[in-house]
């Protein structure tokens, strides 16, 4: 009784127009926004310098873009069942497409290049999430999500490809590797499975090497109750603080693995990332939403800067 007391006290609750209690220098500052809707089932958002943010619907085949003011834009059509998103140096758009490759829009033209299509002759099973290093090295997931069978990988993994070509199969025995992050010095890589409560956390050796994994956290279950309800996506402010997608809310962890608070939303959230003008506001996308919410830290960003 005292840890589902415990787990209570610990739920923020923002659906409605009320505004919520805040996690002591974190937030939210105010309520929960739904800024758009009607979607089919929203993921992978990403902002770009200026903080206009870009996420998808994978069963629609869409990327599209909210700009500053909150208006929403479609800039890609077919999408091929893109999912993750992430800006690399450049500024292009890096895309996991489900269908089993990464490619790179040029904003300006929505000109398409392939990063990554193959590892050992095989197209990739559903490649989902990424995060990309300062030097523009991609860390990606690779789960079961979308994939044909049998799995043209046979193995459920995280890569690594610097963009030459040449891509490193890093983890393999992980149930359905998802969400994938960095911390903000770049020595820690995390990897959210979606089959085990379990979150993980792995030394980063050397661009594309990591060291032995160590349990980073184990995700809080409905009720309280034990289970291997997995995460989803995930993002990380300036702090290292992680907000892990989950079936609770966001669950907000500092870089010890210690558990300060969980956000709900009307729906279930999918991914996250920072955006808007000086990149403290929550961009959720949460099924068939996008919902946005303003911290009180700012996002970190990667291999751009601002």
């Amino acid at each position: 009784m005292k840890r589902l007391a415990i787990l209570a006290s610990a739920v923020i609750a923002l659906a409605g127009p009320v505004h919520a209690q805040v996690i002591p220098g974190i937030g939210p500052k105010n309520k929960v926004t739904k800024l758009h809707g009607n979607f089919k089932f929203t993921e992978g958002p990403a902002a770009d310098t200026k903080g206009n943010v870009y996420f998808t619907d994978i069963p629609d085949e869409k990327i599209y873009k909210v700009d500053l003011e909150g208006k929403l834009s479609v800039f890609v059509e077919k999408s091929n069942h893109a999912n993750g998103l992430m800006f690399n140096s450049k500024g292009e758009l890096v895309a996991c497409e489900m269908d089993g490759q990464l490619v790179a829009y040029d904003v300006a033209t929505k000109k398409k290049r392939t990063v990554i299509d193959k590892h050992d002759g095989n197209r990739f099973n559903a490649p989902n999430d990424l995060v990309i290093d300062k030097n523009d090295g991609i860390y990606f997931t690779d789960p079961s999500f979308r994939a044909p069978k049998p799995f043209p990988q046979k193995k459920l993994g995280v890569y690594f490809t610097a963009g030459d070509g040449k891509v490193t199969r890093l983890i393999d025995d992980l149930p359905n590797p998802n969400g994938v992050i960095l911390s903000p010095d770049e020595k820690t890589l995390y990897v959210i499975p979606s089959s085990q409560s379990d979150m993980m956390a792995y030394p980063i050796e050397s661009p594309g090497k990591i060291g032995k994994g160590r349990v980073f956290c184990t995700l809080q279950q409905p009720g309280g109750k034990k289970g291997n309800g997995g995460g989803d996506g995930l993002t990380v402010d300036t702090k290292g603080n992680l907000y892990i997608t989950s079936g609770l809310g966001l669950q907000v962890y500092d870089p010890a693995g210690k558990l300060l608070g969980i956000i709900a939303f009307p729906e279930g959230p999918a991914n996250v990332t920072f955006g808007g003008a000086k990149f403290d506001t929550l961009y959720v996308t949460a099924r068939t939403s996008l919902y946005t919410v303003q911290m009180e830290v700012t996002g970190h960003l990667f291999a751009f800067k601002k």
